[in-house]
């Protein structure tokens, strides 16, 4: 007499267990599914390892007295390498937030590392990106406005500033023209692009202390004071004819004053000593270079 088993005489724990464990593929060890997390546990333990050393050369640049641990020109061309060399399904914005969470710990060893930030609501887009470039648990505090922000970070108190795009109304940036101590423009925020659905879309600048260092692929901005009078027609054909084609332009009369100042993104990583800066007739003086930043990547 034959016997047979229906699907309820098999026990319920080796019924889930079977329906847990993923269809077999090449490459994967015997064993199953507790086989595959033991494998995942060691490839973890390699990770932490592997950050625990890259902590110590962190602590050894450190203690070599490297000016400065805030570099943003570095931090994007190492994270464009890594994107060069990713495969596999790991989504690229994943490899992007894990590496920005790892520079901010390694950035905050070196030295206290905190922001300021001019947007007065801790839930506003701002907070969110200086959150988001970052890092979660980096120090920040929140201001009512821009002027505030980059007093904090002119101060010392804060080793930089996330600022409102410009804009004719966002003028933060004229202040720059003559801020003593200097503050430069060293990041544009999100790095990430496009944005992933649900995230806000605005863009905010990096204001610090310390100038810009080169990342391979970089726009610079420059501000320029001219007459009250002058063109944008003019000025980018001045500009054009000096080797710097502006990307974008913002142009502001003050209402009363004979000046008007002028905030033009360039391609290009530009210096103060630039050649280029002496050929422009529009300007009442020498155009200061306010910073560069790194282009923003994208997804696949």
């Amino acid at each position: 007499m034959s016997t047979s088993i229906s699907r309820t005489d098999v026990p319920q724990d080796a019924a889930s267990a079977k329906s847990e464990e993923p269809a077999p593929q090449d490459g994967w060890r015997s064993g199953g599914l507790p086989a595959l997390r033991a494998e995942l546990d060691r490839i973890d333990d390699t990770i932490h390892d592997l950050l625990m050393e890259r902590a110590g050369v962190v602590e050894y640049v450190a203690r070599s007295g490297k000016p400065a641990a805030f570099r943003p020109g570095r931090e994007a061309s190492m994270l464009r390498r890594l994107l060069g060399r990713h495969s596999g399904a790991l989504p690229p914005v994943t490899l992007v937030r894990m590496w920005r969470e790892m520079l901010a710990g390694t950035t905050a060893m070196q030295g206290g590392f905190s922001l300021a930030v001019g947007d007065a609501a801790p839930n506003t887009p701002l907070g969110q990106l200086a959150r988001e470039h970052f890092g979660a648990l980096t120090p920040l505090r929140l201001y009512g406005s821009a002027g505030q922000a980059m007093a904090d970070t002119s101060q010392g108190h804060a080793a930089a500033a996330v600022l409102p795009f410009p804009s004719d109304h966002e003028t933060w940036w004229i202040s720059l023209l003559h801020h003593e101590p200097r503050l430069y423009v060293n990041g544009l925020l999100p790095f990430w692009r496009p944005r992933p659905e649900g995230l806000s879309d605005v863009r905010a600048l990096v204001v610090a202390p310390t100038p810009p260092d080169p990342s391979g692929q970089d726009r610079s901005y420059l501000g320029l004071e001219c007459d009250s009078d002058v063109s944008r027609t003019r000025l980018s054909s001045e500009l054009a004819g000096a080797g710097l084609k502006p990307e974008m332009m913002v142009l502001v009369r003050p209402n009363g004053s004979s000046v008007a100042y002028v905030l033009v993104e360039v391609d290009g990583y530009l210096m103060d000593d630039d050649a280029r800066l002496s050929n422009l007739g529009s300007v009442l003086r020498r155009p200061v270079v306010l910073g560069s930043y790194a282009e923003p990547v994208g997804g696949a």
